[in-house]
């Protein structure tokens, strides 16, 4: 695990080479990144559903059986 040291050195190192207007758009590249990492399918609403409850909802709206 690293310490706070070498934690504040990667930072400045960082924050040298990129500068600090560039900062906040690699962490929300990282954030979209790790985000998208942990729920590589995209569709988080719908992760726990059966696919049959989703499917009896889209009936209802368009008025029952198709002919």
């Amino acid at each position: 695990m690293l310490g706070v040291k070498e934690l504040v050195i990667i930072f400045l190192i960082i924050f040298l080479l990129f500068g600090a207007k560039q900062l906040p758009k690699i962490a929300r590249a990282l954030g979209k990144a790790k985000k998208e990492f942990e729920n590589p399918s995209g569709d988080e609403e719908n992760e726990d559903k059966p696919a049959c409850e989703s499917d009896a909802g889209e009936e209802e709206k368009t008025g029952g059986d198709i002919l």
